[in-house]
């Protein structure tokens, strides 16, 4: 983190929890460069998260008022939070596991009510903290803990899952785009209404030395290889198009 950006760490942070490779460091620099281009005042935001590896990147990191909570509530607390204190600049920030998973049922409810939350759900597509189990967003075919076979359902495409209950604001980038990552974080925060960015975050640990990618940089390589934009996938055979990963801002 560059001085600049020292503002917005809490005193006594000397070091992230995250695994080597892991993308949780990009996203967590993004968001805190969003909220300095849009000269946010941290005393008018809170950060709310669930468990999990990404739950850790506003808590205890941030320097401003977090709130690090049950597991798949996040969701539910921050709901609580912008209904009493309507003025707070709300940002949920945590994983694929605990927002789309365990928390499945809170993150269509709060689309659906089009609740003024700003959701980062940070997908490495397994359970990183908590033993590598399939998730929802576990691609068909991939490995994990509890799919050792690999996983025989098709997964959630979470942001058409949030937009079709509601969200106003969608939006999908990985961590190696971290330039437009920013910029839809910072319409996210400027949006009124419910506002989800899926931001593709590479986990070497969990994911990758089940599938074949020991290596950090063989992660970030993949993520480049299959990230494209909606215009770069039209005309493009439907075998190609099951390898890649659209990316971009999305229409409700």
């Amino acid at each position: 983190m560059v001085r600049a950006m020292e503002k917005y760490i809490r005193t006594g942070v000397k070091a992230t929890p995250f695994c080597p490779g892991c993308g949780h460091g990009i996203l967590m620099n993004s968001i805190l460069r969003a909220l300095d281009e849009l000269n946010m005042d941290m005393k008018k935001m809170l950060f709310v998260s669930g468990i999990g590896c990404a739950a850790w990147i506003p808590s205890p990191h941030f320097n401003g008022d977090t709130l690090h909570t049950l597991h798949g509530r996040a969701l539910a607390f921050a709901t609580g939070a912008k209904l009493y204190n309507p003025d707070l600049c709300v940002m949920v920030i945590s994983g694929d596991g605990d927002l789309s998973s365990i928390g499945g049922n809170h993150l269509i409810h709060a689309a659906r009510r089009n609740l003024d939350l700003k959701v980062v759900c940070a997908n490495n597509m397994i359970y990183g903290m908590t033993g590598g189990q399939v998730a929802s967003t576990t691609p068909k075919g991939f490995k994990s803990s509890t799919t050792g076979e690999g996983n025989p359902h098709r997964p959630f495409d979470l942001c058409k899952l949030v937009a079709a209950a509601g969200a106003t604001y969608v939006a999908r980038y990985s961590v190696t785009q971290p330039l437009a990552l920013i910029q839809a974080l910072k319409k996210a925060i400027r949006h009124v209404g419910f506002s989800f960015i899926e931001v593709l975050s590479p986990c070497p640990t969990q994911f990758g030395r089940r599938n074949l990618m020991d290596r950090p940089e063989e992660m970030i390589q993949d993520l480049l290889r299959r990230c494209i934009s909606e215009e770069e996938a039209e005309g493009l055979a439907e075998k190609e198009l099951s390898e890649k990963i659209i990316t971009g801002e999305f229409e409700p």
